[in-house]
């Protein structure tokens, strides 16, 4: 299937006239592209950034889960510096987690706070940065949430689609970075992109992944814990945070099995709140934080209600949901870092993280490194899981400068 979908990619791009340069190159035979996957621009009003030349929403094409074409949105920021001899050098940022519903979509948003100091710096360094929604996010039709191929295709088209439109002001050389979701995205684009010479590194902050592991298992000790100590607040928190991520993998299946019934891995309690990732059409499901406290806000409900149970006992998940057929394919096919990337990657990870424990990111950091892959770990003590990429910016930024290096 990897194959063919390679394959075919490589014969759409070299319809393109921008694109008959890179089709002759002998050291990057499998390039990414059609002969339209521009689409239009328009100017981004939610918010001004002192940095940033100018900050426009990107229209492009892409192929969705389905292989069928679709209009997809990337936030676009211009440096205020000046444009190198060679041309522009590109970071993609793919975002972490914000929902499944269209108003989630970064591009519709203001600037989130942590992002910003990453963008910033990237700006003032000298590159452009774009931001993809990614496929279902601010554009018709639900988001395959954590889809590793889709969240690869959605930054690689969107890297395309900027190259088609300023493809005399571009180097080509770029890099991806991500948190979270982005942090897995970040990984599967450089697996994705493993034969696109052009592309020069990866930086991933605590990678989704292991996600099955994470709920059946480490989280339910992690909660243990928390309760053992008293922290009642903090493992209520936990709980719904996991449960929050779990409602939008599971109603992001939908957008390729659209039979597939979520509803069932949940126990009758918390359905109808799992459902809400979904929303009432598929585009209109709730927001990160929103989605959150509507866990907070039942679990607190059920302890009041429920005189001896503790957060663990919760109804939430069905005790075998990874046994289910589909969700088993899921966490098998879209785990991140399972082949050699070609290109260096770092890695960067919370040793407080409760979403993504730093015990699973270190594994997943020496498999990748066992596997012959370049990696770079960075371990941000006492960071958070959305806390470490921020503490660790500055290395963030000399990692994209070493590997690719723009002049100002």
């Amino acid at each position: 299937m990897r194959i063919l979908f390679k394959r075919t990619l490589l014969a759409i791009t070299c319809g393109s006239a921008l694109f008959l340069t890179a089709c002759n190159d002998d050291d990057d035979k499998d390039n990414w592209g059609s002969n339209k996957n521009y689409v239009s621009e328009s100017a981004y009003n939610l918010e001004v950034l002192n940095e940033a030349a100018s900050i426009k929403v990107m229209t492009y094409n892409m192929p969705n889960v389905l292989g069928k074409i679709k209009k997809e949105s990337a936030l676009v920021f211009m440096p205020k510096t000046k444009q190198p001899a060679d041309g522009w050098k590109v970071v993609v940022w793919v975002h972490g987690t914000v929902g499944n519903g269209d108003g989630c979509a970064p591009s519709r948003n203001v600037i989130n706070e942590r992002f910003k100091v990453m963008v910033k710096s990237l700006l003032a360094e000298g590159y452009v940065v774009i931001g993809p929604d990614y496929e279902g996010l601010g554009t018709p039709g639900m988001h395959p949430y954590l889809n590793l191929k889709s969240e690869a295709t959605s930054a690689i088209y969107a890297m395309k689609a900027y190259k088609e439109r300023y493809g005399n002001q571009i180097n080509g050389q770029w890099m991806s970075v991500g948190q979270s979701q982005g942090g897995q995205a970040s990984l599967g684009t450089a697996e994705y992109a493993n034969s696109d010479a052009n592309f020069k590194g990866a930086v991933a902050g605590a990678p989704a992944s292991s996600l099955g592991l994470i709920i059946s298992d480490i989280a339910p000790k992690a909660i243990q814990g928390l309760l053992k100590d008293g922290k009642v607040d903090a493992a209520t928190e936990v709980s719904a945070t996991l449960l929050t991520y779990a409602s939008y993998t599971t109603a992001g299946v939908t957008a390729y099995e659209p039979k597939f019934n979520y509803r069932e891995l949940y126990k009758e309690r918390s359905r109808d709140i799992a459902a809400l990732a979904e929303g009432s059409t598929g585009e209109n499901g709730l927001c990160f934080l929103d989605m959150q406290k509507k866990f907070i806000d039942d679990i607190k409900d059920y302890l009041k209600n429920n005189s001896g149970k503790t957060v663990l006992d919760y109804p939430g998940l069905v005790n075998n949901f990874q046994e289910n057929p589909t969700v088993k394919k899921f966490l098998v096919d879209n785990q991140p870092a399972t082949k050699k990337i070609n290109s260096p990657v770092m890695i960067i990870q919370g040793t407080a993280d409760t979403s993504v424990p730093y015990d699973v990111t270190f594994k997943l950091q020496e498999d990748l490194k066992a596997m012959g892959t370049d990696v770079t770990f960075v371990r941000a003590d006492g960071a958070l899981h959305s806390d470490a990429i921020v503490q660790k910016n500055a290395d963030l930024v000399n990692f994209i400068k070493k590997h690719m290096p723009t002049t100002k």
